[in-house]
């Protein structure tokens, strides 16, 4: 007599239990002028260094995004949440062939003062490669971050 089969249910796909690294930078425009550039989840290769061009399969939530980097480097994310209004996406990462183990990330744009804004990329993940250190990765994380929002300050500035 045979066991019987009892489902067993997984994912590779997670939320890393570590620290999210927020990144933020502040913009001399309005939110909505902000959110043009980095609320446009197809459109991250206007800012990321290195990041030759995106292709998308779909629109909206489980929109998937692939990302070709200059290096070879390859990265396919799925867009979680996307809300226009309150300018805040989220996504995870789905594969990738750098030292990544799993990501999940969120870029949103606050309002300040006098017409300007903040615009804040949260990144949470692990490295892939087990002689990484945590701190490390961060920040790896943190700089590329960093790199990527001053690109961006740049163009929703000119584009205000």
């Amino acid at each position: 007599m045979s066991t019987p089969y009892k489902e067993q249910r997984s994912t590779l796909i997670y939320v890393p239990k570590t620290s999210t690294i927020s990144t933020s930078v502040d913009v001399k425009a309005t939110p909505d002028q902000a959110w043009e550039v980095v609320g446009n989840f197809a459109g991250f290769d206007k800012f990321v260094d290195g990041l030759e061009r995106i292709e998308m399969t779909g629109e909206g939530i489980r929109a998937v995004r692939k990302k070709f980097f200059a290096d070879g480097h390859l990265v396919l994310e799925q867009l979680n949440s996307y809300d226009e209004q309150k300018h805040i996406m989220s996504w995870s990462l789905l594969f990738t062939n750098m030292d990544i183990n799993n990501l999940w990330s969120s870029m949103r744009v606050e309002a300040l003062p006098d017409g300007q804004a903040r615009v804040y990329w949260d990144i949470a993940g692990e490295p892939a490669n087990e002689d990484t250190l945590q701190p490390d990765f961060e920040d790896f994380i943190a700089t590329f971050a960093a790199a990527a929002l001053n690109n961006a300050k740049g163009l929703i500035e000119q584009a205000a």
